[in-house]
């Protein structure tokens, strides 16, 4: 594992062919709504995970608790996906929604809203169709392509988490596991089920008994749920699943393609054991050239108007779906200064009419003006490694005055911009940030 930070950041690069992502930034809870959702699908290209890393639910994901809960929502977006993400907010615990391409085509102002909450995309195919997408593996990535490129085009990443209309038991074979894997993707399935699809009106009293039962001796859910079509009972439940879990002592994550996937066994229906696998040169026309896609390595320039701060690739990488930068050399390069204060186990950063503190034991920015007398504490991704405070580049720009930000994937780089750039700096000084 010595090797784990270097590949990670060594494989987040995605070639979006120009893709542009618009972060807009509010007051509470910042830290979601400034995350960069690059999936870490490359880490399933190697055997560096083995069977002793800790699976999608892993106890050691969390500092606060050995016990990790899931909660996803499948074929989304719907009519009901914005009272399920009410429910989220108000709740503050994260969730990942598994979403079919012809629905986010429909609702792309939900797709956009789902990533700036905090939440988790996955990829669930096109139309759900069983016919068709079981028919053969060409179909099935067909499928996953288009509702990849949707998602693109309307969020700017390529989610590289997978869940099968269904569940894979029944419907995948090998070959589906196999190249999807060799694809870059995570498959993921669940292991406790809310039974909210098994019928027609499901009440939630049943919905919620189903979602809180997990088997005995797991540490872990993976809790299946649905956003799509009609799931009212679901909404209702949804609130008494959380609470119930909250007091169980869980902690809420958000699935990452770097999990060790929860998959179940292989056991496809007679209809589709005459399957026909695809040739070797479909595989590497399609499969191959796909995984590239995953393993390029670019350098990171965030560009603030005025100046341009730029690092290589192994000076910035990333947690929970984050870029991650470390604080001192990125405050160097912004021409700023710091300080650590032993005593407090502080940070205290300066940039022009800026000051920031920085609490890695709380997980908080806290930032003002050289002339305010309170500053303004957000909660913010960071941690320390190493004697190094490593912090989210979004939380750190916007704490630095920035509104909103823009992400762009080139051919050989990654570029954040902010725009529009700082009031201070279309007149040449820089007394107030805005």
């Amino acid at each position: 594992m010595a090797q784990e930070s270097h590949e990670m950041m060594q494989r987040n690069g995605q070639l979006m062919e120009q893709q542009t992502s618009t972060r807009s930034c509010g007051k509470v809870r910042m830290w979601k709504c400034l995350s960069i959702w690059f999936t870490l699908a490359a880490l399933l290209l190697t055997d560096m995970f083995g069977a002793s890393v800790p699976s999608a639910a892993a106890a050691g994901k969390s500092k606060t608790s050995d016990k990790v809960v899931y909660l996803s929502f499948d074929d989304g977006p719907g009519k009901h996906t914005s009272e399920v993400l009410n429910i989220l907010r108000d709740e503050d615990v994260p969730a990942t929604f598994y979403v079919l391409g012809e629905h986010a085509e429909r609702m792309p102002g939900m797709i956009k809203r789902i990533v700036s909450e905090g939440h988790a995309i996955g990829n669930h195919t096109y139309n759900h169709e069983y016919n068709e997408l079981y028919r053969n593996f060409e179909t099935f990535w067909q499928q996953i392509k288009r509702t990849e490129d949707i998602i693109n085009n309307i969020v700017g990443f390529r989610p590289a988490l997978v869940r099968a209309p269904g569940g894979t038991y029944g419907h995948f074979d090998h070959t589906y596991f196999d190249l999807l894997k060799k694809g870059g993707y995570a498959v993921m399935d669940w292991n406790v089920d809310s039974g909210d699809s098994k019928r027609r009106n499901v009440p939630a009293s049943d919905i919620v008994a189903r979602a809180t039962d997990v088997p005995a001796g797991m540490s872990s859910a993976v809790v299946l749920m649905h956003d799509g079509g009609a799931h009212a009972e679901t909404v209702k439940a949804l609130p008494d699943i959380i609470h119930y879990y909250k007091q169980q002592g869980y902690h809420f994550e958000v699935m990452q393609a770097s999990d060790k996937p929860v998959q179940f066994q292989v056991k496809p229906a007679v209809k589709y054991k005459v399957r026909q696998s695809p040739s070797a040169s479909w595989i590497a026309k399609h499969v191959n050239a796909n995984a590239a896609q995953w393993i390029v390595a670019k350098p990171l320039k965030i560009e603030l108007g005025y100046m341009t701060v730029e690092l290589k690739p192994d000076e910035y990488r990333f947690k929970d779906q984050t870029i991650m930068v470390p604080l001192r050399s990125y405050m160097n390069q912004l021409e700023g200064s710091i300080s650590w204060d032993q005593t407090s186990g502080t940070a205290t950063t300066w940039w022009k009419d800026r000051i920031v503190q920085i609490n890695p034991a709380m997980g908080t920015l806290t930032s003002k003006r050289l002339h305010d007398q309170d500053g303004l504490t957000v909660q913010a991704v960071m941690e320390s490694r190493e004697g190094t405070i490593w912090v989210s580049a979004g939380d750190l720009i916007e704490q630095l005055g920035a509104k909103q930000y823009t992400v762009q994937s080139k051919d050989s780089e990654w570029v954040i911009t902010v725009e529009p750039p700082w009031k201070s700096m279309e007149h040449g000084h820089f007394y107030s940030i805005i």
